[in-house]
């Protein structure tokens, strides 16, 4: 009786283990690339996992990119970047964070340089089906997933897509996902773009930073969210020349952005000022109308915006903010 009591805790006891380590592997399919020709670099994953960009993706404008999966290490994410930073390719500094590591079998990673060399490591221990590929400007990896076509196709998007790098890491994600994705089934999922002076003002490197934490649909979720995002992206490249004294270099990041929304009343109130700035005060009173009509909250704000001074002897400008 006491033996077979204690066969019942054992078992039991590895089941509970088996449990936790099940639920600890950060069963994920991911993207690191880079634009050498602009500049930035990226990362996008997806995963059954609760805010799985919270974990995985790294990135230092300059630098490269870091994707850290499975039964991750985080400090593969900061300490990768660093050995690139110091000279290292991915590769070597792939390598030597495999040397350094207390369980690397368990890891699957991704690194990629800001010029565009690349890395994939999957260790024998990580829960197939796993596995990776890459080449110039990227690597695509994954563990628990559908099978090898999830892989593939996420490179065979990252190649055919055209567009931004977000456009291109977006594309691989929902390849990946079209082939089964995580074979437990999709929750989150991220994406970053680095770019240096992206961030807002110029004051960071975080062009492009969106995450889906815990969604029924975090592609289509995260395909929402990106479109905001890229729109951000140009706006604050053109609101930053403008701040700079720079308002006639704004005018065609400020019509990119608003390719992507078009309807969005405090981009199109910023436009309206980088206009007036660049000379264009027709422009700037339509681009003004439209941002009020969309939101007339704004009406306020366009009162005691010093950088709407040239317009307040306007007949136009006084009825619209009256």
């Amino acid at each position: 009786m006491k033996t077979t009591l204690l066969f019942v805790l054992f078992f039991t006891t590895i089941l509970f283990v088996n449990k936790m380590n099940a639920q600890n592997e950060i069963a994920t399919f991911s993207i690191v690339a880079a634009d050498p020709s602009t500049g930035e670099c990226g990362v996008a994953v997806a995963s059954r996992f609760f805010a799985v960009g919270s974990v995985v993706p790294w990135a230092e404008a300059g630098v490269g990119a870091v994707a850290t999966q499975s039964f991750a290490n985080t400090s593969f994410g900061w300490v990768g970047l660093e050995y690139m930073e110091k000279g290292m390719t991915p590769e070597e500094a792939g390598k030597k964070l495999i040397a350094e590591d207390d369980a690397p079998k368990g890891r699957q990673f991704g690194i990629v340089s800001a010029d565009g060399q690349s890395f994939t490591y999957t260790g024998q221990d990580c829960i197939a089906w796993a596995g990776g590929r890459n080449g110039i400007n990227y690597a695509v990896q994954g563990n628990i997933l559908a099978g090898e076509d999830v892989v593939i196709a996420m490179e065979k998007a990252f190649w055919e897509t055209k567009g931004t790098l977000a456009d291109k890491l977006y594309a691989a994600l929902v390849a990946g996902d079209s082939k089964g994705g995580d074979s437990r089934g999709k929750q989150s999922a991220a994406l970053l773009v680095v770019k240096e002076g992206g961030g807002y003002g110029g004051y960071n490197d975080r062009a492009i930073d969106v995450r889906v934490d815990d969604h029924p649909e975090p592609f289509k979720e995260l395909g929402r969210i990106l479109n905001i995002g890229q729109m951000h992206y140009y706006w604050n490249e053109g609101w930053t020349l403008f701040s700079n004294g720079k308002a006639k270099d704004a005018i065609p990041h400020m019509k990119k952005a608003v390719k992507y929304s078009p309807e969005y009343p405090e981009l199109i109130y910023d436009f309206a000022v980088i206009k007036l700035a660049a000379g264009d005060t027709k422009g700037s009173l339509e681009s003004l109308k439209k941002a009020v009509n969309l939101n007339p909250k704004l009406k306020t704000q366009a009162k005691l915006d010093k950088d709407l001074t040239a317009l307040k002897d306007n007949e136009e400008y006084k009825k619209l903010v009256e």
